[in-house]
């Protein structure tokens, strides 16, 4: 399953891309994630991994982030795997002007198992919550310049 969603963010792109690339900061915009553990290579690298926590009602999901791509400030990618859920994704971020910047978020998941009935069935629920991780940060990053 494939997917692009995006948002426009009130900011410069230099400034998003501080608060993005912190990862002191993900706590700050999403408030699910319990954990974040960098495990091998170096943060922010390609090649690098890192161990997630989320506890999402009273489900609890660990997952794996690969960094695959750091061109920053234009685009950060890498995979997230789970359970049963591989998950591939380009962030770029694009100028529009010295005041605000567009966040493209590509998506491919890949399901395996009792995961491939999830991806059926809830299809539409993948980009509702890839855009509510996004505007949660839109939000934090916002604030940060009030």
């Amino acid at each position: 399953m494939k997917y692009t969603v995006d948002i426009t963010i009130d900011l410069p792109r230099s400034k998003v891309i501080e608060l993005f690339d912190n990862p002191d900061n993900m706590h700050k915009w999403q408030p699910d994630l319990v954990s974040f553990e960098p495990m091998s290579g170096a943060p922010g690298q390609p090649g690098a991994k890192s161990k997630l926590q989320y506890k999402m009602g009273k489900r609890e999901i660990e997952m794996i982030e690969t960094v695959t791509k750091n061109e920053l400030p234009s685009e950060m990618s890498g995979t997230y795997e789970t359970k049963g859920v591989f998950n591939n994704i380009s962030n770029r971020f694009e100028e529009i002007n010295e005041k605000q910047t567009r966040w493209v978020s590509e998506n491919e998941f890949q399901f395996s198992g009792f995961m491939k009935l999830m991806g059926i069935f809830m299809k539409g629920a993948f980009p509702k919550q890839t855009l509510k991780f996004m505007n949660q940060f839109k939000a934090f990053a916002e604030g940060q310049a009030n």
